[in-house]
């Protein structure tokens, strides 16, 4: 259950309008970095957390409603950056429609055209959200690992945006946001601690039942042999300390035997005679 309270989790003020940084806000909103993707992968997460795990799910849903936050508050941002022009580009806007005119040369026009001058639910190129992105597997191993990297590059995505704004209320906004990215990084690695060995993922599966010569084998992929270059991943204790890391080749499996599914494919262009 949601409740909505009428007020912005962080104030959000544009003293210079910009419509081409709203252009780039979009990608903060609906882009794969963006605030639906974390807020619906955290909601979905949550969905799946087993009943002796509740306090996983309090942590997931608390920060699901964070993320929906955020879409306010840039959803708020884009809209002051398209509407709340300066003087000069309202009084051209009563003559000619410059508004729209700017629209059209540096932003979406479909902000004009479909959300009059408001965010929509699309990444800076105009792509709307797609769900395809929301990692929500069932493990929490592997979904809190899913969530470190949502949050870095989310927080990436903030920090390139902080430079690509002069504007001090954008700035105040973004600086937020890259502190909150830098606490949910943080949470969902503590999140792992709090699991305890989780590596490889999933834990649960019996690793005697692996292929044993190639589980902690590094496979070189090039055409001619080399040698191993002796670094952490091909020598050495492996990460979760149950294997010894190792350098080979792919094995190869001899080329592929299609003929049969191909002639239950009806692929032929006559009968045979």
């Amino acid at each position: 259950m949601f409740y909505h309270d009428n007020e912005l989790q962080f104030e959000v003020e544009v003293e210079e309008p910009d419509p081409q940084f709203a252009k780039m806000l979009q990608q903060a909103i609906g882009g794969a970095e963006g605030e639906m993707r974390v807020a619906l992968q955290y909601m979905f997460q949550a969905f799946a957390v087993p009943a002796d795990k509740q306090e996983f799910r309090t942590l997931l849903m608390e920060t699901a409603a964070e993320e929906l936050g955020h879409i306010e508050m840039l959803a708020t941002a884009v809209s002051k950056n398209l509407q709340d022009a300066p003087e000069e580009m309202r009084e051209e806007a009563r003559r000619n429609d410059a508004v729209v005119d700017a629209m059209m040369q540096s932003g979406q026009p479909r902000q004009a055209l479909s959300a009059g001058l408001h965010a929509m639910p699309v990444d800076a190129n105009g792509v709307p959200f797609s769900g395809n992105s929301v990692v929500a597997s069932g493990n929490l191993a592997a979904d809190m690992y899913a969530n470190v990297m949502a949050e870095s590059t989310g927080r990436l995505l903030a920090t390139r945006l902080y430079e690509m704004t002069d504007d001090p209320g954008m700035k105040e906004m973004l600086s937020y946001l890259i502190a909150r990215d830098t606490m949910h990084q943080n949470q969902w690695h503590a999140a792992l601690e709090e699991l305890g060995e989780t590596v490889p993922v999933p834990a649960s599966f019996p690793q005697d039942e692996e292929n044993q010569d190639h589980d902690y084998e590094f496979m070189s992929t090039f055409r001619e042999e080399i040698e191993d270059p002796a670094r952490p991943w091909t020598q050495g204790e492996s990460f979760d300390g149950k294997g010894e890391f190792s350098f080979g080749r792919q094995p190869g499996g001899g080329p592929p035997n299609l003929e049969k599914t191909i002639e239950e494919m009806y692929n032929e262009a006559t009968a045979d005679e």
